[in-house]
C-alpha cells in the first residue's frame, strides 16, 4: 500500500458495492469518526480501506460532493497521473479502432473506460474533452500531455461547461487549450458529413451515442417521407436522406441548430430537406391541422427526466410527443422512439407508446430495440452508465 496517499474509511458493510465492481462512494458512507471529510481536499487522491482496514483501491476524493469519491484503481500501488492516463487512453482507443474504421467516436465514456468524471469524443484530429469532477480537473496537465503522446491532435477544445461541473465547485469554462478552431468542425457518419460546432454546440458539440440506432433507420428509409423531431443539426434526417428518404422534415427550438442542419445538407447536396424552427408541441399541432403524414417520425427528445423527482412529469412529457407524433404517421408508418433520460426504463417507454396507441385506435409492433452505441460501453456493475434506449415500432390501423 502507497504510504504517500492518506485515508479514507468506510463505515461497516459499505464496501459491498465496490466489491462488486462499482466505482462510487457517497459521503454517507464514509466513517468520518475515523476520517473525516474536511481533512481532505478536492481532487485529492486516497486510500479507501473497508472499516476493518483492507486496502479497496485508490479513489480521488471530494468532500462538498455527494458522490465523495470515485475510484481509479484497485491496485493501491497505481494513481491518476500521466501513466495511468496513458494506459487507459490506449485501451479506450483499441476498442474504438476495432469498432469503427475512421476516427469518429467517443473516445472515453467515464467510468466504463475507467477513467471516471471524463469524456472525451474525438472529430479526426480534434479532441473535445469534458471534465467533470475536481480530480480529473487537478490531474488536467497530466490528462492532456497523455491525449497528445498517444494520439497526437492538432486540436484540443476543453467543454467544461455542463452543471454537474456545479456539483464539485468547479468553475464553468469552454476554451481552445491547443491549435486554433476558426470554423465549424466536420463529423462523418453513417455516410453523412454534418457541420458542427465544437465550442458552441450542445454538449461536446455532437451526439455519437445514437449512431447504431441512426444506421437501423437507414434500412427503413428509402422513398420514405421522414419527420425528425427535436433535431438538434439533423443527425437522424439527414441520415434517413443519405439512404434515399424523398422527403425530410426536420423541427427543432434552436435557430442555430438549424443553420447548420442546413449547411450540413448543402455539403451533402440534399435539396429535399425542410427545416422548421418551433417548439415541438407546436409544431406537431401545426403539421397536423395541415394534415401531414410521414412514413417515418423520430422522436428523440433531450431528458424529460433529468432527476428523479421529474419522473412524473417527463412520463406524461413523453406520452404526450409519442402520441401527437402517432397523430402524423400514416397508415403503415415508423415511429422511432427514443429516451436520453437515465431515470425513464425502457420497459415504461414501450409502455407510453402502446397506450399511446391504444388511445388513437392504432396498432404497433415493436420491430427492432435500440440502446447506446458501443463506443458508449456499459460499466455492468454501474447501471448508471446506462442512459439510451429507443424502439423503432410499425403503427398500424387496428
Amino acid at each position: 500500500m502507497s504510504t504517500e496517499l492518506a485515508i479514507v474509511c468506510l463505515k461497516k458493510g459499505q464496501e459491498r458495492r465496490l466489491n462488486q465492481g462499482h466505482l462510487w462512494i457517497y459521503s454517507n458512507e464514509i466513517d468520518i469518526q475515523k476520517t473525516p471529510l474536511k481533512a481532505f481536499q478536492a481532487g485529492e487522491q486516497v486510500v479507501v480501506t473497508s472499516s476493518q482496514g483492507k486496502a479497496l483501491g485508490v479513489a480521488y476524493i471530494n468532500p462538498h460532493s455527494l458522490i465523495a469519491a470515485r475510484i481509479i484503481s484497485r491496485k493501491t500501488s497505481l494513481v491518476l497521473d500521466r501513466s495511468l492516463f496513458v494506459h487507459r487512453i490506449k485501451i479506450a482507443l483499441s476498442l474504438r479502432e476495432r469498432l469503427f474504421n475512421k476516427p469518429y467516436y467517443r473516445l472515453i465514456f467515464g467510468e466504463s473506460d475507467l477513467l471516471p468524471g471524463l469524456v472525451v469524443d474525438r472529430f479526426n484530429d480534434v479532441l473535445v474533452v469534458q471534465i467533470t469532477t475536481a480530480g480529473v480537473e487537478k490531474q488536467r496537465e497530466a490528462l492532456l500531455e497523455a491525449l497528445n503522446k498517444v494520439l497526437k491532435p492538432s486540436v484540443i477544445v476543453l467543454r467544461n461547461d455542463v452543471k454537474m461541473r456545479e456539483m464539485e465547485d468547479l468553475e464553468l469554462y469552454s476554451e481552445v487549450v491547443q491549435g486554433s478552431l476558426t470554423d465549424l468542425t466536420t463529423v462523418e457518419e453513417n455516410q453523412t458529413l454534418f457541420q458542427v460546432d465544437l465550442l458552441k454546440g450542445q454538449k461536446t458539440g455532437w451526439f455519437y451515442d445514437h449512431r447504431m440506432n441512426r444506421s437501423r433507420v437507414q434500412h427503413y428509409a428509402k422513398g420514405k417521407r421522414v419527420l425528425d423531431l427535436f433535431s438538434y443539426v439533423g443527425a437522424w434526417g439527414l441520415q434517413a436522406a443519405t439512404a434515399g428518404a424523398s422527403e425530410v422534415y426536420c423541427v427543432d427550438a434552436s435557430e442555430q441548430a438549424l443553420d447548420w442542419l442546413d449547411t450540413s445538407a448543402e455539403m451533402n447536396n440534399f435539396t429535399n430537406i425542410t427545416s422548421i424552427q418551433a417548439n415541438v408541441f407546436d409544431a406537431l399541432k401545426h403539421l397536423r391541422e395541415e394534415r401531414e403524414k410521414f412514413d417515418i417520425v423520430i422522436v428523440d427528445p433531450p431528458a424529460f427526466i433529468k432527476r428523479k423527482k421529474d419522473f412524473k412529469e417527463g412520463m406524461n412529457a413523453y406520452r404526450r410527443v409519442n402520441q401527437m407524433a402517432m397523430q402524423l404517421c400514416s397508415r403503415d408508418a415508423i415511429l422511432i422512439s427514443a429516451s436520453c433520460s437515465h431515470h425513464m426504463p425502457a420497459e415504461t417507454l414501450l409502455q407510453q407508446i402502446q397506450s399511446s396507441a391504444r388511445h388513437l385506435d392504432r396498432f404497433v409492433q415493436l420491430l427492432e430495440q435500440g440502446h447506446q452505441s458501443p463506443d458508449h460501453p456499459v460499466h455492468p456493475a454501474m447501471p448508471e452508465t446506462a442512459y439510451i434506449k429507443s424502439f423503432m415500432t410499425r403503427v398500424l390501423p387496428n
